[in-house]
């Protein structure tokens, strides 16, 4: 706040007349002279009421403020005079009206940063021969039907109800008193009921307001003309906008209509007004971005009788600041003014396709990741496994001795070649046992000299936890009119001629002629086949050494098919197609490190790392979380 101004307020509190006029005009806001004249006549008591104090000028409620009354023409503030002036906050009563009160009176607001001015007038008449006011109010009354006239002073009651101050009404026509209820009129409230109007009925109707103020007993009135006509409105009714929420694209723009009925006849005296954040709008000039139009208007006498006015909101282009606020149509009239609303807000964002891209995306991710996994499953879970061995139990504790019992055909069997036998003792060992950390029983390699071959199977089999079968293609050879070698559930071993009932999982055919000469290899499949197909305790892991034709395997034994169509085979001859490379459990060779060759296996058993993994992915996990017996693993993969 300027110095001018710090002295400007001084001058006000010392009172100078002369000086604060001269203030005034230089520094307040003026909001000139107010459309709203008070008219009176002498002795009548007046009101002056300054509209300042709204939130259209100042927040009022939370800014603390002084207003002040001037006289315009001496430039004197107004204060109490006992049964002449009354001053209370931005109202200011004139208790007993005299020709010289006429002029203008300015009302000054005050804060702690600025001021404003207003000025109104107070227009004083003479009185006329005739009874009532030289200043007449214009009403019609419907001829037939039952009407009301309506006392201009419900301004005056509503401040005096805010003062606790009683007030009473009267009625007069030309210059007889009319009471309530007797003969053809009602008062109710502030209003005069007159029933089956007739043309006699016109005339000057006059309302009085008595009332006691600062101790001064007074009256003010007002004069209406009334007149009959045949021509009745009634109420209107806004049909548009129905107090809706209406969505809109930023950028747009946008018409919306105010439909108002009439029932009536004849033309109705309403005007349909758009009110835009609490400011009438008039504009109809479509350069000041939101503008309306003329009111427009037309005739209806189906079903009910009456006129449609119409009055169109137009947006030119919509901004961030037009939404989440209300659009308020009002209808004025003197039966009523009904208003409603709709409020903009921004249109939702279209969804559709960024819903679908996601889906899409996500459809894709779940597409790729499915065929990744599918691709690359063995080495996931082998990368899991090394990496959260926290999560797999040891299986150390378990009272199993060997991580697999490995059977392959051995010398003088079917399906033996030195190939599969230096695989099975020599490359196994290396890979799984020297490189893994797993510990295989091999036979031929880790029998007990002198111990009983079923007792060995039954023992070592019973100690293991995989059933490791080499086989090729020669392996499960058979001809017609075989001998059954066949364990019962007690573990005895019988041989018998095959019927067609006796075609159990476990059933493996020799013949005389040597198919199966090995009965350790026999004993050996069908040990390992009954605990993994009847007993469930004891998972098999078929290696398979050569390629088999459809007519190879269908001489297989059933329960090698099954199992073989259940999990698969790990294809060591799959890895032939491919660039041979001799694999380890993530530590090199000293074959790779120097750039040598395996010399133990032949250049066509070597297998790939993908068949080790494979293998690998098979065998039981190395874990490291220890469990007592009875908890279970959370995880096995």
């Amino acid at each position: 706040m300027d110095l001018c101004y710090r002295l400007g307020l001084l001058l006000f509190f010392l009172k100078p007349p002369q000086i604060c006029a001269v203030f005034i005009n230089d520094n307040c806001t003026d909001y000139k002279v107010q459309f709203d004249r008070t008219f009176t006549v002498p002795g009548d008591m007046a009101m002056l009421n300054s509209t300042l104090l709204t939130t259209k000028v100042f927040n009022f409620s939370a800014i603390p403020y002084n207003i002040s009354w001037y006289d315009s023409a001496t430039g004197k503030e107004m204060t109490n005079q006992t049964g002449r002036i009354l001053v209370r906050g931005e109202t200011l009563w004139f208790l007993n009206v005299t020709e010289e009160d006429a002029g203008d009176y300015m009302t000054i607001v005050r804060t702690a940063t600025w001021c404003y001015r207003e000025f109104t007038k107070l227009v004083v008449e003479q009185p006329t021969e005739e009874c009532g006011r030289p200043r007449k109010a214009n009403q019609h009354l419907t001829n037939g039907a039952t009407d009301i006239l309506a006392c201009p002073l419900k301004v005056y009651m509503t401040k005096l109800d805010s003062y606790n101050v009683t007030s009473s009404i009267m009625w007069y026509r030309d210059c007889e008193a009319i009471v309530d209820s007797e003969g053809r009129y009602t008062y109710i409230g502030t209003k005069l009921k007159i029933p089956a109007v007739t043309s006699e009925d016109s005339g000057l109707y006059t309302c009085t307001l008595s009332f006691t103020l600062d101790g001064v007993a007074g009256s003010v009135s007002e004069t209406i003309d009334a007149w009959v006509t045949d021509e009745y409105s009634l109420t209107p009714q806004v049909h548009e906008p129905a107090s809706e929420i209406i969505k809109a694209e930023l950028g747009s723009n946008l018409t919306k209509l105010c439909r108002v009925f009439v029932p009536g006849v004849g033309s109705p005296l309403v005007h349909v007004i758009w009110i835009v954040n609490n400011t009438l709008l008039f504009s109809t000039q479509p350069s000041d971005r939101i503008y309306t139009a003329e009111q427009r208007f037309f005739n209806q006498e189906e079903p009910f009788e009456g006129m449609w006015l119409e009055r169109p909101l137009m947006f030119s282009e919509l901004r961030k600041e037009d939404f989440a606020i209300n659009y308020t149509c009002k209808a004025y009239s003197a039966r009523g003014s009904p208003v409603a609303y709709f409020t903009l807000m921004p249109t939702d964002p279209d969804l559709i396709l960024p819903i679908g891209v996601v889906l899409g995306v996500v459809f894709v991710l779940f597409v790729l990741s499915v065929c990744i996994y599918y691709i690359f499953k063995v080495e996931i879970v082998l990368w899991f496994r090394s990496a959260f061995p926290v999560l797999y139990i040891d299986k150390d504790s378990d009272g199993k001795l060997y991580d697999a019992y490995v059977a392959y055909p051995s010398a003088c069997s079917s399906g033996y070649n030195t190939e599969v036998e230096t695989f099975a003792i020599h490359t196994l060992p290396q890979v799984l046992e020297k490189a893994c950390g797993y510990k295989l029983f091999i036979a031929g390699r880790d029998c007990q000299p002198g111990q009983a071959m079923v007792d060995s199977v039954e023992e070592s089999l019973q100690a293991s936890r995989r059933f490791l079968l080499l086989y090729n293609a020669s392996t499960f050879r058979h001809t017609s009119n075989n001998n059954n070698i066949i364990l019962s559930e007690d573990g005895v071993i019988s041989t018998g001629s095959k019927t067609g009932d006796s075609g159990s999982s476990t059933d493996f055919v020799y013949d005389d002629d040597g198919v199966y000469p090995d009965q350790r290899q026999q004993f050996e499949v069908v040990v390992g086949m009954h605990r993994a197909l009847l007993e469930g305790s004891l998972k098999v892991i078929l290696v398979e050494l050569e390629e088999i034709s459809p007519e190879q395997l269908a001489l297989f034994p059933e329960s090698v098919r099954h199992l073989r169509r259940k999990q698969g085979a790990v294809c060591l001859w799959k890895n032939h197609r491919q660039k041979q490379q001799w694999p380890t459990c993530g530590r090199p060779t000293e074959a790779e490190k120097t750039g040598g060759s395996d010399t133990q296996s032949s250049a066509k058993l070597s297998p790939s790392l993908r068949f080790w993994k494979e293998v690998r992915y098979h065998m039981p996990v190395r874990g490291k979380r220890v469990v007592y017996p009875e908890k279970t693993a959370l995880l096995n993969l």
